[in-house]
């Protein structure tokens, strides 16, 4: 069965004709992009899993930062169109024990929100790496991931 999939995408990648064409068994093979989603960290503890076939950046606050804000009971975002620099506000959340701003850590142009933070602000608290998800930028300019810091660093970064 193996073979046949690694047959399948050779053939997919040589001739893009056959794609629609390729099957196993009775059964066709979709064809599938790969993409690479790399997460990196920003010194304020935001989270951006940028996918480079979209372009899109989702930005988080991180798991460290829920914790030290305690339970969130507002959520204030960028809106929808917006443009943003690398290190511009946009937004903020408020805790029962503080309230923090986040900042871009990227610069492009807002795609989208995350509506359920306005009925939902503990969804950062709950999940604050998936369904807490702040905003979908599409970067202006991709090289800028690279130079946020790897999880590693991010781990170092907090032990500090």
């Amino acid at each position: 069965m193996l073979s046949v999939l690694r047959h399948a995408s050779r053939a997919r990648s040589l001739h893009p004709v056959s794609i629609a064409r390729t099957t196993v068994g009775r059964a066709p093979v979709t064809p599938f992009i790969r993409t690479l989603i790399t997460k990196r960290y920003t010194e304020a503890h935001e989270l951006i899993a940028f996918d480079d076939a979209t372009k899109l950046g989702t930005v988080y606050i991180t798991d460290y930062a829920q914790s030290s804000l305690g339970d969130v009971v507002f959520v204030e975002l960028a809106k929808v169109g917006e443009t943003v620099e690398q290190g511009d506000n946009i937004g903020a959340v408020e805790s029962v024990k503080a309230a923090s701003d986040i900042y871009a850590p990227v610069s492009g142009t807002v795609k989208e929100i995350n509506e359920e933070l306005n009925s939902q602000p503990g969804l950062l608290n709950k999940s604050p790496e998936n369904d807490g998800w702040l905003c979908k930028i599409e970067l202006s300019d991709p090289s800028q991931v690279e130079s946020l810091m790897t999880e590693e660093k991010y781990v170092e970064h907090c032990k500090s």
